[in-house]
């Protein structure tokens, strides 16, 4: 079943690469008593995600936080230390979330078979949301993965 407005997010553990090495932070972590946004894409470092997506939500960072919104995150069906290069090839004000086995975008329903495109069998839609106190507030879907329309930064920004 896939999340929707009005759902509470399920706990989960990612993984981020820090200066000490890999650490895990979990669900509760990243959102309980704080205004998050999340965007979640099929693969770091691919075309649509390193081109389109991901600068949107680094540019519009103070936007977000003028908003009143607490962290800004990005997560992927990806390996920690994959997310870390990412992370170092993109600096900003975004966090990067390792979803590695896809546990997490399995659990909310956004999550598709990528083997055709040799992604693998699991990969996250790519989608963008608010979420307040675990609580979905704005869920934006893209109908077609390879595009970075329905859930850009400015999107997401006017519905906040």
């Amino acid at each position: 079943m896939t999340i929707k407005v009005g759902d509470k997010l399920p706990e989960a553990t990612f993984q981020t690469m820090t200066a000490d090495g890999v650490k895990p932070k979990t669900a509760a972590e990243i959102f309980a008593g704080r205004k998050v946004v999340l965007f979640g894409v099929p693969g770091a470092f691919t075309p649509t995600c390193s081109r389109n997506h991901l600068p949107g939500f680094i540019a519009k960072a103070d936007e977000f936080f003028a908003k009143g919104v607490d962290t800004i995150a990005v997560t992927a069906v990806n390996d920690v230390h994959v997310m870390g290069a990412w992370a170092k090839a993109n600096p900003g004000k975004v966090e990067f979330l390792s979803d590695g086995n896809g546990a997490f975008v399995k659990s909310i329903g956004l999550d598709y078979d990528g083997t055709e495109r040799l992604m693998g069998p699991v990969r996250s839609r790519r989608y963008a949301m608010y979420a307040e106190d675990g609580v979905v507030k704005v869920l934006n879907i893209e109908e077609v993965t390879s595009k970075a329309e329905v859930s850009s930064a400015d999107n997401l920004l006017q519905a906040i």
